[in-house]
């Protein structure tokens, strides 16, 4: 089985036969059909779980929303209501799912009630792209998301993730060390730089960031703030990653003049010691 994507068109093949096809619009289902000799054997479970999980729709901890189109026929709906989508008042079938609250979902949150649609954001630790994703989302069409990392795959995974998701015009990612977004980011020009410390999810758990390239890249992130830009990060700690970054990037903020900038440190107070730690930071006008 393989699916081959070409801009909203999306084909399922076997065999080198195309035995189905599917069209987005933005973020709604717009068709999903399979050739009359290929249906009741699964492939349309097969093809729409794909087509959902390309975009984050399985994503663990990820909130998402998908529409599609309203069914035509009983077996269309039974395919929908399967994966989740429910009629809608407009008439559309929606997916919507709301996980529980964890580090990175608060950090989304605090951001997408804070910024605007348009200006320029910087993840500056991509990963898989989910959270560059998450940003172009913020930027919209007039935006511009740039992401940075330091591992091949990291930049190709998230390049994918985003030209699968539409966003190919929007945001790109790139090969390099956040501590040098400095050199691609202009002072006080971003609405956001974002950072998801630890390792790269999937990879090698050797590899993570330390406090050698965290606290240069902070430094650069705040002199990258337009005002009433926000510095966000999510610090990590525990075995194999250790505490040394995490009590870094704290002092860091805390240190953080207040006369130019609003500091927030997040504690989920019933969580372990070592729970994710949401961070902000706010530069003052």
């Amino acid at each position: 089985m393989e699916l081959r994507e070409q801009g909203a068109d999306c084909a399922l093949y076997k065999e080198n036969a195309c035995i189905g096809r599917a069209r987005w619009a933005g973020d709604t289902l717009e068709t999903l059909e399979i050739a009359p000799a290929w249906r009741r054997r699964g492939y349309g479970s097969y093809f729409l779980k794909e087509l959902l999980r390309r975009r984050g729709g399985f994503a663990r901890g990820a909130a998402s929303c998908f529409w599609a189109a309203a069914p035509q026929g009983a077996a269309a709906a039974a395919l929908l209501a399967k994966f989740g989508f429910a009629p809608a008042a407009d008439g559309r079938w929606r997916r919507q799912v709301t996980p529980d609250l964890s580090a990175v979902a608060f950090c989304h949150e605090f951001l997408a009630a804070r910024l605007r649609p348009g200006g320029l954001y910087v993840d500056a630790t991509c990963g898989n792209g989910h959270d560059t994703l998450f940003l172009c989302s913020l930027a919209g069409a007039g935006g511009r998301v740039l992401g940075l990392d330091i591992q091949p795959a990291a930049v190709e995974n998230t390049n994918r993730r985003l030209a699968a998701a539409g966003y190919a015009g929007v945001g790109r990612a790139v090969l390099c060390g956040h501590e040098h977004l400095g050199r691609l980011v202009a002072p006080g020009t971003a609405d956001c730089v974002l950072f998801n410390f630890g390792w790269l999810p999937g990879a090698d758990h050797a590899v993570h960031s330390g406090p050698a390239t965290t606290l240069p890249a902070l430094r650069a992130a705040c002199a990258a703030l337009r005002p009433g830009g926000v510095l966000a990060a999510v610090l990590y700690s525990g075995r194999g990653i250790g505490s040394g970054e995490k009590q870094a990037a704290l002092e860091f903020f805390k240190t953080l003049p207040p006369a130019q900038y609003t500091a927030l440190v997040c504690e989920f107070a019933n969580w372990a010691g070592t729970a994710p730690l949401p961070c902000f930071a706010i530069r003052r006008g």
